[in-house]
This record gives C-alpha cells, sequence and structure tokens, in this order.
C-alpha cells in the first residue's frame, strides 16, 4: 500500500510499505478514505519537533473496517467509521472518565508503522476508538469529506469552548484562525450556543470565515492594542477565552482578555510557548486548562450535528489533493496558502 513518510524537515514522500495486519484480537483494519494534513504536522515538517526520519505521518483519518479481530464486537467489515487521533482501550478508569487521551493503553498515530496518512491503518482497541458513521454522512460525499475534521479539529475546537466554561448565551474570545480556532468559532456559535463569539486572528480570508462560522466581532492581533480594544468590548475581559495557536504571544493576548475569575483554554499545542503568563494568571484568579482534546468523548455529539446540519466544518478544508500529493499539501500548510489540506485516499 502506499503511505506518507518522514524523512527529514520539509521532506515528505510517498512510498510503498507493507499492507497493516491483524495481531491482536482487538485490532481492526481500516481502508481509509479520507486524511488530513494538521497543523500540528507542521511542527515536525519545519524542524521545530523531533520526529524520527523514516515514520509514517498523520493522525486524521476515516474509512471503511475491512477486517477485525476476534473480540471486536462494535464495527464490522463494510462499516464506515471515524477514527479520533488517540486510539484508547474504553475500558480504563480514564477512558470511562471520557478522558481517552489519558488511556492507560493509548497511543498516536504516527510512528515507524502505522500513520493515517495511507490507504490503510491497523487500529487497536478498535471497539474503544472506532466510531461508526450513520449512513447519511458515509453516503453524503460533502459530510464523508468533512467527518475527517471530527477526528481531530472539531473535537479539539469543541474541547476547547467546553473547557473555557463557555455557556449558552454568555461571550467567549478564540484566539487564533487557524483549523482549530475556527472550528471552535464554529462550536461556539452552532453547537453551545454562545451569544458573542470574539474571533482573533491576522489572515483576513480566514477571518471573514470565521464570521461565516458564527463569529459576532473580529479582531486582527497584529493591530495595537487589541487586547484593550477587547477588554473595552467586554467590559473588563470574556469569562471564556480559547488560546488555539501555541506561541507566547496568543498565550500572552489569552490570558490579558480573560475576566477577572475566568477561564483559558489552551488547545493549540504549546511548542512555542516559553513560560505561561503566571503573575497575571495569579492576580485575575485565572483558571489556565491544558486541553489535550479526548476526541472520542465527543464523536457521538458531533456526528449526530453534522448529520443533522447543526455544524458543517467542511470549509475550514479548502485544498483537496490526492494522497500522492500529499507533500504539496504539507507546503501549501507552511505557507499559508491552505487553512488545512484534504487528502482523498479511496
Amino acid at each position: 500500500m502506499k503511505a506518507t513518510i518522514y524523512h527529514g524537515p520539509h521532506d515528505i514522500r510517498v512510498e510503498t510499505v507493507p499492507d497493516p495486519e491483524l495481531r491482536e484480537p482487538t485490532d481492526a483494519i481500516v481502508r481509509v478514505t479520507r486524511a488530513a494534513v494538521c497543523g500540528s504536522d507542521l511542527w515536525f515538517y519545519r524542524g521545530i519537533a523531533k520526529f524520527t526520519p523514516g515514520s509514517r505521518t498523520g493522525h486524521e483519518f476515516v474509512g471503511i473496517v475491512e477486517a477485525v479481530g476476534n473480540d471486536v464486537r462494535t464495527v464490522k467489515p463494510g462499516d464506515a467509521v471515524i477514527a479520533p487521533f488517540v486510539a484508547s482501550d474504553g475500558t480504563c478508569e480514564y477512558c470511562l472518565a471520557g478522558l481517552q487521551t489519558s488511556c492507560v493503553h493509548g497511543s498516536f498515530w504516527g510512528d515507524e508503522q502505522n500513520g493515517g496518512q495511507a490507504e490503510a491503518v491497523r487500529v487497536p482497541y478498535a471497539d474503544g476508538t472506532l466510531v461508526r458513521m450513520p449512513d447519511a454522512v458515509a453516503h453524503d460525499r460533502r459530510k464523508h469529506d468533512a467527518a475527517v475534521t471530527l477526528s481531530d479539529v472539531m473535537g479539539t475546537g469543541h474541547h476547547g469552548v467546553i473547557g473555557a466554561g463557555a455557556k449558552r448565551g454568555g461571550t467567549i474570545v478564540i484566539v487564533g484562525d487557524g483549523a482549530v480556532g475556527l472550528c471552535a468559532v464554529l462550536s461556539a456559535a452552532k453547537e453551545i450556543g454562545v451569544e458573542r463569539v470574539i474571533a482573533v486572528g491576522h489572515n483576513e480570508r480566514r477571518l471573514a470565515l470565521a464570521r461565516n462560522f458564527g463569529a459576532t466581532d473580529i479582531f486582527n492581533s497584529h493591530e495595537p492594542g487589541v487586547g484593550e480594544a477587547i477588554n473595552q468590548l467586554t467590559r473588563g475581559g470574556a469569562p471564556s477565552v480559547v488560546e488555539a495557536v501555541g506561541n507566547q504571544e496568543s498565550m500572552d493576548l489569552a490570558v490579558e482578555v480573560a475576566r477577572p475569575g475566568g477561564s483559558v483554554s489552551f488547545v493549540g499545542v504549546p511548542h512555542n510557548v516559553k513560560q505561561a503568563p503566571l503573575r497575571p494568571i495569579f492576580l485575575k484568579n485565572l483558571a489556565l486548562r491544558g486541553a489535550l482534546a479526548p476526541v472520542r468523548e465527543y464523536l457521538p455529539r458531533l456526528i449526530a450535528s453534522l448529520e443533522a446540519g447543526r455544524i458543517d466544518p467542511l470549509p475550514v478544508l479548502d485544498l483537496n489533493l490526492p494522497i500522492e500529493r500529499v507533500a504539496d499539501g504539507y507546503a501549501a500548510m507552511d505557507e499559508r496558502r491552505a487553512i488545512k489540506v484534504l487528502l482523498e485516499v479511496s
């Protein structure tokens, strides 16, 4: 089969590798139909994060079950499924508490043997990991394409909104106009029903999409005094803030625009955060919450919302490519010519 292989910074290739096989009775083999390139993939692509040359890439995919182990009960060959970006057993204390990203047997896609940007994937703990798509999603091309966002960025954006304590009728600030930030806007406006959704970024096209997703107010993060302007608009800051970038400037701004007693949920992978602004967090009595999203917990709800048309995250996938051109997709996202790349696999 074909799979995407990392060879070094800015060097991504599609190569032929052995087909995956069932190893454990809890495994499933999924033929991938759609995959995606994630903003977090750019950290190793740019050489900022360490990644072993020869490893397979990708952690966002949906597909069709081709085979299952003898102990698998919840999915069967022929089922269309979504895989969250972490495999989980579904039975440990953390899974039962809805925190599947802390599963004692959990594992991430993207290693020497198993990446999601490929024609097929071996899924361990299939019962605890995979979630079936209803036929209305699986057989509708638009929704099937959109479903790949539920494996990570839509679930992560939603988790950021939940972690920030956003309420129906309330106010939230979302810092970041990448795919996760935009999905957080969509979740806040359409899924949670937040009344004032303030989106902060610096790309005009992406901020226009945030407006279409339900943002009521838009701010350019590169404008001087943006934090002061947001605090003036919100009369002292927002009770809920999502940081969806992962750098020092965005973290500082998120804390600046949080109302005393409020919550800041950071879902941007914090590669470029050198120091949390602890003094203002302390003085403002803020809750700062790290948020590696347990996407598996949210999948039933988000799939139902996608099926019903309450959410449509497809517009964040603004460049469609065959898997053979995955290197072009990485380059397009690295150069900010694309928000997020959808890979058509089969």
